[in-house]
């Protein structure tokens, strides 16, 4: 084989192996659990599986804490979760989008943590195992000045602790 046909040979085989999904390395989709995890799937107890499954947030409509059926539903997704997850403890966040003052920020970012706590406690988790904090507008997800980017930022995120140690 010339040397020009060789290197193309071996970009070609390179670049086919950068494609392929390699199915030996279950680490890649498991959280990190390693072999035996199975492929692509996270434990139901997990964080992870919190996370990206159940959803750990809610939006609310501009000045509002009122939760929209959508946001209900989540809420009743991680309530169900938690209840048969007893190990963690959340910390509900309430954000709010930059419009406004810092003030009446912090106090519509508590409005929105409540509420959802209040959700999750009508749903049976206790609720000493809900905490509250309002971060109001200083901790965006989204930096700009536009609906697409404020609708980001007006939300109550549900953060997990607890449940390292099994």
């Amino acid at each position: 084989m010339s040397g020009l046909k060789l290197a193309i040979a071996a970009v070609a085989v390179l670049g086919l192996a950068a494609c392929s999904n390699n199915q030996w390395d279950d680490t890649a989709n498991s959280g990190g659990a390693g072999v035996g995890a199975g492929a692509g799937a996270l434990d139901p107890a997990s964080p992870a599986y919190f996370q990206q499954t159940i959803g750990d947030r809610v939006l609310f409509a501009v000045d509002q804490s009122h939760l929209s059926s959508e946001a209900q539903g989540i809420l009743q997704g991680q309530a169900r979760w938690l209840t048969q997850n007893a190990d963690y403890v959340v910390t509900i966040e309430g954000h709010a989008d930059e419009q406004g003052t810092r003030e009446y920020n912090l106090a519509l970012g508590a409005r929105r943590a409540n509420a959802a706590r209040e959700y999750l406690i009508s749903q049976g988790v206790a609720g000493s195992r809900v905490k509250v904090v309002s971060f109001g507008k200083e901790r965006p997800l989204e930096i700009c000045s536009n609906e697409a980017c404020y609708s980001e930022n007006r939300r109550a995120v549900t953060v997990l602790a607890g449940g390292l140690t099994g």
